[in-house]
């Protein structure tokens, strides 16, 4: 296997019900980009959580931790919610001898101006190129999660 996929919700599998907001974390949308776009390399998925990032506890973020830990494939790739994508980041920091890309978008996959596939696209590159450690990718730019910060909906690195 050469990429190791984590699910765990966000923003990027959200489906609308409303104009008002009201929502569910549906299925991995990652599944069906990949898919679309012809992905060749050999890749494995697994669903954690379906949660927006707000709602992920210290708790899921030691499931993800223990669960990256395990994982023998040395390239992980985490879909996740950009309000806590930071935290869980850091969290992960100290797993040696991997590469751990987190990503997200700032609109549901299922939108049609979606950020998600680009983000999804540049993620996946960068799993497979960057050295062992742990990554944000979002927008076109990779950022370590010390260096980083949401601003008002994307990630800017942080002086």
């Amino acid at each position: 296997m050469d990429v190791k996929i984590f699910t765990t919700g966000g923003t990027i599998d959200k489906v609308y019900f409303d104009a008002k907001s009201t929502y569910e974390v549906g299925d991995p949308q990652i599944v069906d980009i990949l898919r679309e776009a012809n992905v060749t390399i050999d890749w494995e998925l697994e669903t954690l959580f379906r949660k927006d990032s707000l709602d992920l506890t210290d708790e899921d973020r030691a499931v993800i931790v223990e669960k990256v830990r395990q994982e023998p494939c040395p390239r992980i790739l985490i879909t996740h919610g950009t309000d806590t994508m930071i935290e869980t980041a850091k969290a992960l920091q100290g797993i040696p001898g991997k590469t751990i890309v987190l990503v997200g978008s700032l609109s549901p996959a299922r939108f049609k101006s979606s950020d998600a596939e680009f983000n999804i696209g540049f993620a996946l590159a960068a799993v497979q190129t960057l050295p062992p450690g742990v990554y944000i990718a979002m927008n076109g730019r990779i950022f370590h999660p010390d260096r980083v910060r949401k601003k008002i909906g994307r990630p800017t690195a942080s002086n």
